[in-house]
């Protein structure tokens, strides 16, 4: 597996030679994917969601599926493509078997939040949004959430403590300067290695080959 990270919240990952995008949200410029097979949209937050990268995917890639909340696809309504509805569901496309978990997107402030689905992909990376579900088995790789004003560090240390990934990197981090990025890793990092797992910092770009 091949892991593209672009930036703030958006992965790209290809597998036997198809392609899955995650997350094109409105912070992510992204070159021309080819061998698109399917989109997986985990909230509506425009950080996640962006129609236009969207649209520039379908465009290139017109047989692919979009997966998502019921939120999800009422708002790409207007997106001519193939879309599916995803709860905590386990469906396989192309060379790719996605399982979903989670329902909410945690709260921000005192609001009802929307829903949110996280995605492990081909049982080796999981990546749950932007909420602490826990998949509730090993994970090899682990994107998650670095940064964000529903959580604190101590929260990601703790989820990242009862995951227990092989190897994590973070993802949701444009919020986040040079100095704070330190700051925050320097936390998350000691937590991913004291359960004897590695922290891997992706820049825009950047990829992560399997081992």
């Amino acid at each position: 597996m091949k892991i593209t990270k672009y930036e703030h919240a958006c992965l790209v990952v290809e597998e036997a030679g198809e392609t899955l995008g995650i997350d094109p949200g409105v912070l992510a410029t992204l070159p021309t994917i080819a061998n698109v097979v399917a989109v997986v949209v985990t909230h509506v937050h425009s950080d996640h969601l962006h129609m236009d990268n969207l649209k520039k995917i379908v465009s290139a890639n017109p047989e692919l599926t979009v997966y998502g909340s019921d939120e999800v696809l009422a708002e790409l309504a207007e997106l001519e493509a193939k879309k599916v509805p995803i709860e905590n569901d386990m469906i396989g496309v192309g060379a790719f078997q996605l399982e979903f978990f989670g329902h909410n997107h945690a709260v921000i402030y005192a609001q009802v939040p929307c829903q949110n689905r996280g995605v492990m992909v081909n049982n080796y990376l999981y990546y749950p949004g932007d909420s602490f579900t826990l998949p509730e088995r090993p994970v090899e790789v682990l994107a998650f959430p670095a940064a964000a004003p529903w959580c604190k560090v101590s929260e990601i240390v703790e989820f990242v403590k009862a995951v227990k990934p092989v190897r994590a990197f973070p993802t949701h981090n444009a919020t986040l300067s040079e100095f704070g990025e330190m700051v925050n890793y320097l936390y998350i990092k000691q937590a991913i290695e004291d359960a004897h797992g590695e922290f891997v910092k992706l820049e825009t770009g950047d990829v992560l080959l399997d081992a």
